[in-house]
Order: structure tokens, then C-alpha cells, then sequence
């Protein structure tokens, strides 16, 4: 499997280093892997819903059954 640091996939995303990082630490982006201080994520992933957003928010309460 390829892999990406942090910094390409903000690139390759559209968004800052340290938001790819949070989502990291988060566990928002499947198959992430952090070695030491360096986070491992693989190419394939795709970048995760921003849950701030209007759609993000309605999508949880379509899921959760309206507890949101």
C-alpha cells in the first residue's frame, strides 16, 4: 500500500497541514498511521467529511435518527 505524509495530503485535499493532522488524531481518516511524529496516511483515503459544514450536520441527524 502508498502512502502520503501530512503535508501531501493537505496538498492534495485542499486544506492545511494541521487540519490533516487533527483529522488524524481524530481517527477520521481510515488507515491512518502515526509513526513517531510523523503520520502515515494512505493514498487511497479519501479526504473525510468537513462536520462543520450545513450538509455534514444534517447528514449526522439523517443518521442518529434526529439526536443531534
Amino acid at each position: 500500500m502508498d502512502y502520503m505524509g501530512a503535508k501531501e495530503a493537505a496538498e492534495k485535499w485542499g486544506i492545511t497541514q494541521r487540519r490533516v493532522e487533527a483529522l488524524c488524531a481524530n481517527e477520521q481518516v481510515r488507515g491512518a498511521e502515526r509513526i513517531g511524529t510523523m503520520w502515515l496516511i494512505p493514498k487511497s483515503a479519501p479526504k473525510p467529511i468537513d462536520g462543520r459544514t450545513k450538509a455534514a450536520k444534517q447528514a449526522k441527524k439523517d443518521t442518529d435518527g434526529g439526536k443531534a
